[in-house]
């Protein structure tokens, strides 16, 4: 009886000091993980985005997160991180969800919606309405798990080479834009493509398309397209533009648990910083546009047209909607949500802007 309790005593402080070196080597041990983002790798606001949070996993995590990151001249394939996290090709990526529409129609819904929520709206939707448990259930069956990556805030509805006075100046017109909007402004009769963003200037310039949606004064200005179409219009089509962080699932289970956290604060943290830094940059970017390029003349669409997009958008809605339990469910959590967090937005920012004087 001695002898046994005595092997017993000595097999569990075995146990004991193997569970102390285990957990010295997982505090040693350094991960590596690799991004790929759609983006080129001086782009502005998104390009930096993934860079902070690279920076800010490894600081936190005393350097054992260590994040390399490939932009699209490196891999080749802006639109195609969806599919090369979810093979494992790459650890984690940075795009944006409603690329992939056609592939897996349920991801653009975790972009934006047109004459959906603003940015504000919608991070609360993500982390105290559903949103990310939604975002969830649609990644999971792709090995995939996906995490707000940063808001562009409103997007402007684009860039045009002759004015919109009616619905009738959209039929046939030849246009980039992605997402839901895309369906949309096809349904209103506009010939609509996605041309990746290092082809964008290209194709407006040689008159492969007429007009483009891209994303705000900050990014457009670099872009030039102020140097070929003048007309800037404010959006409808993309109110709070959520990019997205994929990380492959078994990576992110290789992961041990401090360094989830460090992950998760580190996304959680970039793309609201990516947020505010849209904000300050557009302010900046539209006060330049104005004193440099003269030419450029905003504009906002006429009722007419408001009124054909929104029509569009409500109908194609009800018929993704009908198509899928999940879309359902997704299409109903964000309309009743907008519906609640719409009566304060109103009776707070919104009634606080429209109190105020126009400042030049």
């Amino acid at each position: 009886m001695r002898i046994r309790f005595a092997s017993f005593k000595l097999a569990a402080a075995l146990a004991a000091l193997l569970s102390l070196a285990s957990t010295s080597v997982l505090a040693d041990k350094t991960y590596r993980l690799n991004l790929a983002e759609t983006w080129g790798p001086n782009t502005p606001i998104l390009g930096e985005t993934t860079r902070h949070m690279a920076a800010m996993a490894e600081k936190m995590s005393g350097g054992r997160l260590q994040i390399r990151i490939d932009s699209s001249n490196k891999h080749k394939a802006p639109f195609g991180i969806f599919d090369m996290v979810k093979a494992g090709q790459y650890d984690m990526g940075h795009t944006a969800s409603y690329y992939y529409k056609g592939k897996v129609p349920n991801t653009m819904y975790f972009t934006t919606v047109p004459f959906g929520m603003t940015a504000p709206e919608q991070y609360a939707w993500f982390y105290y309405g559903g949103g990310m448990e939604l975002m969830e259930k649609v990644y999971a069956p792709h090995n995939l798990l996906s995490f707000p990556g940063g808001n562009t805030g409103n997007q402007m509805g684009g860039w045009f080479r002759k004015e919109i006075n009616s619905i009738e100046d959209l039929q046939g017109l030849k246009m980039r834009t992605p997402g839901f909007a895309g369906e949309v402004m096809a349904e209103v009769g506009v010939a609509v493509t996605n041309i990746p963003p290092g082809e964008l200037y290209t194709s407006l310039e040689r008159g492969t398309i007429d007009a483009l949606e891209w994303v705000g004064p900050a990014l457009d200005l670099p872009m030039g397209f102020h140097r070929i179409a003048n007309y800037y219009y404010s959006g409808w089509q993309e109110p709070g533009a959520e990019v997205q962080f994929l990380i492959n699932k078994r990576t992110w289970e290789s992961l041990p648990e401090d360094l989830q956290e460090i992950l998760r604060v580190a996304m959680r943290t970039a793309a609201y910083d990516m947020y505010s830094e849209s904000t300050h940059l557009n302010s900046l970017a539209w006060q330049q546009m104005k004193e440099e390029y003269p030419d450029v003349t905003h504009k906002v669409f006429p009722p007419e047209v408001m009124d054909a997009l929104r029509a569009a958008t409500e109908k194609l809605l009800k018929q993704e909607a009908a198509k899928d339990p999940l879309t359902a469910e997704i299409v109903e959590s964000q309309e009743t949500y907008l519906k609640q967090v719409r009566k304060w937005t109103n009776i707070s920012d919104k009634a606080y802007l429209d109190s105020q004087p126009a400042l030049d």
